[in-house]
């Protein structure tokens, strides 16, 4: 008689059910067949759970064992499989006899001597459990406080083999983990813009992306601060909610780079790729198709230094994502979409020698390299980025200055402000901060006061703005007004957002 257990796979960062079936049949050779579409690593399984049972005090069937795994059109991937194959194996031999229980899902690997390992995509995988009705989930002990952050479903900690076949059976009671609600982080920033000497616009410019969530671009000669204002901007952003960062430390656990002392990202990511990053890198691809930077920085910031030396198609891969907030993979055998609704925050120098505009040190570039360096970033990506500020060369007395800069604590309290009136006006919405408006919400609710319009009018005229540049800076300003307490935008947003559009490096 088979035996039937329900697990989960890995289709991107989604999880997928799975049911694994386990028959055995006697014959003249004994072997065991896995079906279903398995990957390299679950036909290797076989081995492990071999091993393991041996191992953990069962006897392996010396006969024709097969099984299944369905639907037999999905592929399934990775090692989750390891533990429930092994207990369909058992459960078909009458080695185990589970008792009546809940309804439940096993995920696991296995080592040689059963010990149970983690695995990566765990919390998609409680949460696809919790949609699809079970009442238990039966994971890794190093897995456990992750699975745990899905309400209303009990998770199952398992150690061993020997310990999960004795649970089934009734034999023994495993306490369940215990589910952690969200908490701030209370640890202090290790960086904050208190260290920061002068570049009071560069400042301004990071809270006003801080509150609404819209990219920056840095232009200013090397060495004038660029990558320190950078390296800051997470100690001014909002903390997560809930929803938020489940989304985030899912991705980050469907890639197998979740700390393995955090169950829950509490901070939003801060991903600073190297400019030598390769397209699927960026964007996310392989093989087995996986997250790229740009989802591993969903609900943070991408921090792209020296943005003109990253190759000119991974900048233009950034569009979509930078528009959408979601990358889709497309390859023969399957699409995949991944979410990446992230802040860009990009730095560059004016030129290539990095001092065009330097008050003391004399450009060594023709108009001509000029032109071809900033034409590496083309018009339709420079058009998706809302604030573009100089940072400019400080002199001695400014670098030199006492202390008694404004500090990370005070701007982030403004940006939380600022984000707790976005939240009461889109509480009905799909949308939650002002960077991510659509034509609708814009016309809804970027209201001009008459001098405010005039100005916007002048400045549409002047510059030949699009209709995507009008609508960037409507939704800075919308945020600048937030920041002020304002109903209403009025000529001095519209003025301030319009001085972070152009510089004398790039008009769009």
């Amino acid at each position: 008689m088979p035996s039937r257990l329900c697990s989960a796979t890995l289709l991107g960062i989604d999880a997928r059910e799975v049911e694994i079936e386990a028959d055995i049949a006697r014959g003249i050779k004994s072997c065991v067949t896995v079906v279903g579409l398995p990957d390299t690593a679950v036909k290797e399984s076989r081995e492990r759970v071999k091993s393991a049972v041996a191992n953990s005090g069962f006897v392996f069937p010396d006969q024709i064992v097969t099984v299944n795994l369905a639907p037999a059109d999905l592929r399934k991937e990775g090692s989750t499989l390891d533990l429930p194959i092994a207990m369909a194996i058992l459960m078909a031999d009458r080695q185990v006899i589970p008792v009546e229980g809940p309804r439940r899902l096993l995920a696991g690997e296995l080592s040689l001597d059963g010990t149970v390992k983690p695995v990566p995509g765990i919390l998609s995988m409680a949460l696809l459990a919790r949609e699809r009705g079970f009442d238990q989930i039966l994971v890794p002990a190093a897995n456990a406080a992750e699975a745990a952050l899905v309400e209303g479903l009990e998770v199952i900690p398992v150690s061993t083999l020997s310990e999960t076949c004795a649970f089934l059976a009734g034999r023994i009671a495993l306490l369940p983990a215990l589910h952690q609600p969200l908490q701030d982080a209370d640890t202090p920033f290790a960086l904050d813009f208190k260290e920061v000497r002068g570049q009071a616009l560069a400042k301004r410019a990071l809270e006003i992306a801080a509150a609404g969530g819209h990219h920056v671009l840095m232009v200013g000669p090397p060495g004038t601060g660029k990558s320190l204002l950078a390296a800051r901007m997470p100690s001014i952003l909002p903390p997560m909610t809930m929803d938020e960062a489940i989304e985030a430390t899912r991705i980050h656990s469907c890639a197998g780079l979740l700390p393995a002392d955090e169950a829950l990202l509490r901070r939003r990511p801060f991903r600073s790729p190297h400019h030598t990053v390769s397209y699927a890198g960026m964007t996310g691809g392989g093989q087995n198709i996986q997250p790229g930077e740009v989802s591993m920085a969903h609900q943070g910031v991408l921090f792209l230094d020296e943005m003109t030396e990253f190759r000119r198609d991974v900048l233009e891969a950034l569009r979509q994502p930078l528009e959408d907030g979601r990358v889709t993979i497309t390859r023969a055998a399957q699409s995949l979409t991944f979410p990446c609704a992230f802040l860009l925050l990009a730095a560059m120098n004016p030129c290539p020698c990095g001092y065009l505009g330097h008050p003391a040190r004399p450009c060594r570039c023709t108009p001509n390299q000029v032109r071809q360096y900033q034409g590496r970033i083309s018009g339709p990506l420079l058009d998706r980025v809302d604030l573009t500020v100089e940072v400019p060369a400080l002199s001695y007395e400014e670098m030199d200055a006492p202390e008694g800069e404004e500090g990370s604590g005070a701007i982030r309290d403004r940006v939380i402000g600022a984000r707790k009136r976005q939240a009461e006006r889109f509480r009905r919405s799909q949308v939650r901060i002002n960077g991510r408006m659509g034509p609708s919400q814009i016309q809804k609710h970027c209201a001009l006061e008459p001098e405010g319009r005039g100005l916007l009018k002048s400045a549409v005229d002047r510059f030949s703005l699009s209709g995507r540049g009008m609508h960037r800076i409507l939704k800075t300003a919308r945020t600048i007004a937030d920041l002020d307490g304002a109903q209403a935008i009025g000529a001095s947003h519209i003025a301030e957002a319009l001085q972070f559009r152009f510089s004398r490096y790039f008009e769009s």
